[in-house]
Parts: structure tokens; sequence; C-alpha cells
């Protein structure tokens, strides 16, 4: 049965016909271990930036499958030790989210298909001494259907808000490609930006590095960065030694009231 459904799958990468069987065969699988799984095809992608597009991350790329995790929304609202749970229930999502990538690329390829899946979390690499993912996971999940950008800059899903952790698959199978979300925020909200302790929305636009040397602490930090050559090799640093880092601030998404939905407004897995 094995060898049948292979060479099946095979006949159908040739031509790069649409699988609709494999997109219900995911979205089952993915019920039981994701909140959430969107798929978004490549073409979507044309405003990727230079050596982040899926194409470089899987050879004759079609579809990027994204995958999300939540965790809970009591962690925001802990009155001493949100910054503790909050850290540790990430990590642990990136985790979970890596392990389901990986299974789900597996399943892929036993089609007959190519699949690679897309770190969580790290490794990243560094662009002019910021860190990025090899595939940006909250653009995708966006050009997935799956949510939408705040005004922070953060991911936020209709149901779980911004505590919504990401990993993706790509793959060259074709598959069906969900409806992009016309979710925005209330244009009279900026709770997020008058809560930010940094100052990094004072220019009218985001300062990704702002927030991150507020935001980012790690204990080999001070020590590995503090000369020119430790520097140079920040990549190295962050994707090993520095790789669980402490995440110090969460100001901007205690406040945010999309992160305190009571009730789903949204099925955490939509057709």
């Amino acid at each position: 049965m094995r060898c049948a459904l292979r060479t099946t799958s095979a006949s159908r990468l040739r031509g790069f016909v649409t699988d609709f069987s494999l997109k219900k065969q995911i979205v089952k699988w993915a019920k039981e271990k994701a909140d959430a799984v969107r798929f978004a095809g490549v073409d979507r992608f044309a405003g990727a930036p230079a050596n982040h597009h899926p194409s470089l991350i899987c050879e004759k790329a079609q579809t990027v499958i994204v995958l999300g995790r939540a965790i809970p929304r009591g962690a925001f609202r802990s009155p001493e030790y949100c910054l503790y749970v909050s850290q540790r229930s990430y990590h642990t999502q990136y985790s979970r989210l890596d392990e389901l990538a990986l299974d789900l690329a597996n399943i892929i390829e036993s089609e007959g298909y190519i699949a690679v899946p897309v770190p969580s979390y790290a490794p990243v690499v560094y662009c002019a001494e910021e860190p990025w993912g090899i595939l940006s996971l909250k653009h995708a999940a966006v050009l997935a259907g799956m949510g939408s950008l705040a005004r922070n800059q953060l991911f936020y899903h209709l149901q779980y808000g911004s505590r919504l952790r990401l990993s993706a698959v790509v793959t060259n199978a074709k598959l069906p490609e969900d409806p992009i979300l016309e979710d925005k925020c209330p244009e009279t909200c900026n709770a997020c930006l008058a809560a930010c302790p940094t100052g990094a929305f004072d220019s009218g636009s985001f300062d990704k590095a702002a927030c991150l040397r507020y935001t980012i602490r790690h204990a080999i930090y001070p020590l590995a960065l503090c000369d020119e050559k430790g520097r140079k090799n920040i990549e190295t640093i962050f994707n090993t030694a520095g790789y669980n880092a402490w995440i110090k601030c969460y100001e901007c998404q205690k406040v945010c009231p999309r992160n305190d939905s009571k009730t789903a407004q949204d099925l955490p897995i939509r057709r």
C-alpha cells in the first residue's frame, strides 16, 4: 500500500497538481497536536527579504504550512511571576513545535514529496545586528491566513492573541492555500505603544533593535559580546550558548485587549 501511494504522489509531483487529499490528511493530523494550522502558496512570498524566501529552504517549494501552539492566558496575568512562567512556556512550546514540524515533514515525504521543517526559534541568521529566522514565521502566518500583525509588530491570532508560538514546514507539494484574513487593531487603540518602556515606537515606526536590547537577556552576552571579536560571532553565540535567553519584557502584550479573549472568535483549526 505504501509503495502504491508513493508512486501516485510522485506522478502528481511532476505536474505540481494541487493535492487536496494530502491537505485533508495534514489538517486531520494537526487537529490533535496543534492549536492552529494554515497553508500558503509560495507565490504569496514575493516580497520576502533576500535569502529568506521559501524557495531557498526547500527545493522547488510550492507550499508553506504554518503550525501554532498557544501558551496559557494566565501566564501574562501572573501577579509576581509573569516573566518566569511566560519564558518557560515559550521555550517549552518552541521545542514541541520543532518536533511537530519534523514529524509533519516526514509524513509529507512518506507521500513522495520533499519537505523541510522551519525552526520555531533558533538557529537564527543575523542581518544588520538583528536576529532573523530563516523564514519570518509571523509573516508566513499572516500570508497563510492564520492572523495579522498588530501595532507592536507581533503576530496576533483571533482566538489566542499574541500567545501563539509558531513553526512551519516548506514543501514542494502543491496544497490548497487558505484565504488571508482582513483583521486589524482597532483604530483608537494604542495600548501597546503607550506601555512600551523602551520608546521603540517614538519615531512613528517600530525600532526592533531598541526592543531587543531591552528585552533579551542572557548571562553569556556581557562576557561574549564585550569586544569586537565577540560581536562578530554573535550569530554563533546566540545559536549555541545563548539559545535559551531570558525575556525581560511583556508589557505590550500584557495590556493588549486582544490577549484577554475568554471565548473563541475563531476555531483553533479552521478549514
